[in-house]
């Protein structure tokens, strides 16, 4: 079956990207190249293509209901505007998906997911949505959306693209009318930079991209770039921190799971909360430049004791880092581990997931 392609595709193939499939569709990985794009992003502003992602919308009498039994966070009486993260699980506790939920308005809600479980998630909410007086409408066709992320985005975007956005407190969003359509933005990311999502038709999506390449002051960037900014501030990747195996309690996301509140999963998040966890996802930074990668083992005492999530030669700081789930008795900060990096063994210590913040120091 031949990838999906986004309403920016053509674009991306004129700028000269390196393509990649990527959750069923070719996506951009890297224009000039990632450390330039990351650094674009860290510094000034840059602009994704995350048209790939998913959209559903909720409507009708019990959509705040339903939405808060899915949903692993607590949407409950939210002012209209307000964006919660969280996850939808299993009732097994493991995650189908982790999830932006806008709440537009008391009877419609507005669910963001990511695009390689589109299908799949789609299939799990409508299962569900069966005993609740809700309308549920897969909209990932309709949209097109870009990420404009950075410290200059706001300036940015309300100079060149003529939309006012200062007005939006991180995680809120709005809808605004333009040029005969409603498009939605959002203060949101995926980077740690301040930044907005801005949803809209194909053709809108378009213009947006145009005007902030054009400018000269906005540069495209891939998901290549993207994986390594959402990972030096500790944000998960589903497929690697969140999967159908993995908790919200073991990715460190229990802040997320309003465990005071009924939803599918609930129960075993409260058993597996008050048995103890037995493994959970930590930070480590190796002592060596070595590069530590998904999937490679870590060890400690002679045995191993878990694996890695993510791992990348952070670009903020220079420094040898990773994600990896480990056996909880050596999760403490500063506990000595080392990861099995094909025939070597490189040292490190535990440390917290956000391995950069604005105020670091090379």
């Amino acid at each position: 079956m031949e990838n999906k392609r986004t309403c920016l595709y053509d674009k991306h193939m004129a700028l000269g990207a390196l393509i990649s499939p990527f959750g069923g569709f070719d996506m951009p990985i890297q224009y000039t190249g990632i450390v330039d794009e990351h650094n674009a992003v860290r510094q000034a502003c840059g602009i994704f293509d995350v048209s790939h992602m998913g959209e559903v919308l909720v409507t009708g009498a019990e959509s705040e209901k339903f939405v808060n039994c899915i949903f692993t966070n607590d949407i409950a009486g939210a002012p209209d505007g307000k964006i919660f993260y969280g996850m939808m699980c299993h009732p097994t506790g493991g995650v189908v998906d982790d999830l932006l939920v806008y709440k537009m308005e008391a009877e419609r809600f507005f669910l963001v997911i990511n695009a390689s479980n589109i299908d799949k998630d789609v299939a799990w909410i409508m299962e569900h949505a069966k005993n609740f007086d809700v309308t549920v409408e897969n909209q990932s066709e309709k949209y097109g959306e870009v990420a404009v992320q950075g410290p200059k985005t706001e300036e940015i975007v309300e100079r060149i693209l003529g939309l006012h956005c200062s007005d939006l407190a991180f995680y809120t969003c709005k809808e605004i009318e333009c040029e005969g359509e409603t498009i939605i933005i959002s203060r949101t990311g995926y980077t740690g930079e301040d930044g907005f999502e801005i949803y809209a038709s194909h053709a809108f999506t378009n213009k947006v991209w145009d005007k902030l390449v054009e400018s000269g002051e906005v540069k495209p960037c891939g998901l290549g770039c993207r994986d390594t900014l959402r990972f030096e501030v500790g944000l998960p990747l589903y497929g690697d921190e969140l999967t159908d195996d993995i908790t919200p309690l073991e990715a460190g996301l229990g802040m997320f799971a309003k465990l005071d509140k009924d939803f599918i999963g609930r129960d075993a998040l409260a058993a597996q909360k008050a048995e103890g966890l037995k493994r959970k996802i930590v930070g480590i930074e190796l002592k060596d430049k070595a590069i530590p990668r998904h999937g490679y083992e870590v060890e400690a005492d002679g045995k191993v004791i878990g694996v890695v999530t993510t791992g990348y030669n952070s670009i903020s700081t220079g420094k040898s880092v990773c994600m990896a789930m480990l056996d909880i008795e050596y999760t403490k900060l500063d506990t000595e581990v080392a990861v099995r990096i094909r025939k070597k063994v490189f040292p490190g210590v535990v440390t917290k997931k956000r391995f950069y913040d604005k105020n670091y120091k090379k």
